[in-house]
């Protein structure tokens, strides 16, 4: 069901559908309701504190074992409700070698 004006086709759950989002380092975990998703992003109602989304980056556990994630990234907090970015191969940032032989991180790619 498309219901904004985004890129990607947004579903919206019908149910509370459970989740976990923890650090990349492992040393925090955040239980979560998965409000919306995309093939790039998903909404998310956030339990608990929200300081340790200051980490940016993270993983979103869509299993109890934690075999399915994503790997995300914050783009907004409002309240209790958080939007996040998957991160793919596609759009990580890569370096890319200068005639120096030194590297640069290219934004663009």
């Amino acid at each position: 069901m498309r219901f904004d004006s985004r890129k990607a086709l947004r579903v919206r759950m019908d149910h509370r559908q459970p989740v976990n989002l923890m650090g990349a380092d492992g040393t925090w975990r955040r239980s979560c309701v998965l409000v919306d998703v995309s093939e790039t992003g998903a909404k998310l109602e956030v339990e608990g504190t929200l300081d340790v989304l200051q980490a940016k980056e993270f993983f979103m556990l869509l299993s109890s074992t934690g075999l399915a994630y994503r790997r995300c990234e914050l783009v907004w907090i409002d309240g209790t409700m958080a939007g996040v970015h998957f991160i793919t191969a596609d759009t990580k940032k890569k370096p890319t070698s200068r005639q120096d032989g030194s590297q640069k991180f290219d934004h663009n790619r």
